[in-house]
């Protein structure tokens, strides 16, 4: 048995439910003590940080001895709710894979980069390899945002699941609240009473006839994440069927492409719907790395020399932490392994392409902390 299947194994048995998205989850505080003291154990000098009750990060840190360049490994520890039998806490092999929840999302990274961590430490390196194995992905990443803020680095790699491509731009989103008002009468009282329910179909109409535009607007396209796109999410109002309701909310996520704006979103979506309130809740920025970065190139090249192919420049549908590095002004690249089942009932990771990781990022590390 490798010592990478070892390790994940014994991550995957442990329960790091996300308590944001499901209360009562038991969140990283677990898990990030068995981190750390694995690191400890392994010679990696570590810090735990509680960030609130059941809530911790853990930064481990390989010191170099001067004048090299620092690079930053990043995986979540948190996992979204559990599954059916392959996406709980039983892992269970079947040829290459492993199964279990948060194995592909993302244990098998957080495997990955603790036995890189391990490795480096005996060796010498110039520069700082720093390991962040941090809370709250899955949510509102107070983890990734709290290393951003306190840890310094020349470039960082997030390890979600990539199979083993590079990618170097992903999309962003904002979450927007719109609201219509009526006025509250007796169901009866047609002549005193206003629908804010029905007021709201014209402007989900309108969201609709957006989106489309979108699917065909040139400038609304990138050349690695395609289309920028729009969906109603959750719609509330009313309160008793003999009622008029005063008031209705509909909550819309736009996901964003590089160069977009919470202000542009805002004002895009308050032209097509005019007779509503438009405010933006939450967002986060998309990643736009440059493919002639030295982290790029770098690691180009190693996974080109382990794999005998050089991968695939691509962007990733989906939102990470990397854009809170690239926001703190870390050169920040999304690689990972192959697998399937984020966030389903069945979920497995490719062990061979764990332990690929391994051999890559620490090769990686060894030129770019040197």
């Amino acid at each position: 048995m490798t010592a990478a299947r070892t390790l994940l194994e014994q991550l995957v048995a442990i329960d790091s439910v996300n308590p944001t998205l499901v209360p009562g989850g038991a969140g990283e505080a677990e898990i990030g003590r068995f981190v750390a003291d694995w690191l400890g154990q392994n010679g990696v000098e570590t810090a735990y940080e509680e960030l609130a009750p059941s809530r911790a990060n853990v930064v481990g840190r390989v010191r170099g001895s001067g004048g090299g360049r620092s690079l930053l490994l990043n995986a979540h520890m948190d996992t979204v709710g559990l599954g059916g039998r392959d996406g709980a806490l039983t892992p269970r092999v079947e040829g290459n894979r492993l199964y279990g929840r948060g194995s592909y999302d993302m244990k098998g990274s957080l495997a990955a980069i603790m036995l890189v961590a391990a490795t480096a430490a005996e060796l010498e390196f110039a520069g700082d390899l720093i390991i962040t194995a941090v809370a709250d992905e899955e949510a509102l990443s107070i983890g990734s945002e709290r290393v951003a803020e306190t840890v310094q680095a020349d470039a960082a790699i997030v390890t979600e699941p990539t199979g083993l491509s590079v990618a170097v731009a992903h999309r962003g989103f904002v979450w927007l609240e719109l609201e219509t008002r009526g006025r509250a009468a007796h169901g009866s009282r047609f002549d005193l009473g206003i629908d804010a329910i029905a007021g709201m179909g014209p402007p989900l109409v309108a969201l609709a006839d957006l989106d489309r535009r979108l699917e065909t607007a040139g400038e609304a396209h990138h050349p690695l994440l395609g289309r920028a796109s729009l969906h109603a999410s959750l719609i509330e109002g009313g309160t008793e069927l003999s009622t008029y309701p005063d008031r209705c909310l509909l909550n819309v996520e736009r996901r964003t492409l590089p160069g977009e704006t919470v202000e542009r979103v805002e004002n895009e979506l308050r032209a097509v719907a005019p007779n509503t309130t438009v405010e933006a809740t939450f967002s986060r920025d998309p990643l736009e790395t440059r493919p002639d970065s030295p982290i790029v190139e770098l690691l180009t090249q190693t996974t080109t020399k382990a794999l005998g192919a050089t991968p695939e420049l691509i962007g990733v549908p989906f939102w990470t932490d990397a854009a809170l590095f690239a926001a703190a002004g870390i050169p920040t690249v999304v690689f990972g392994p192959g697998g399937e089942g984020a966030h389903a009932n069945v979920e497995w990771v490719d062990l061979g392409h764990v332990e690929r990781l391994v051999e890559i990022l620490l090769a990686t590390a060894k030129e770019f902390c040197a």
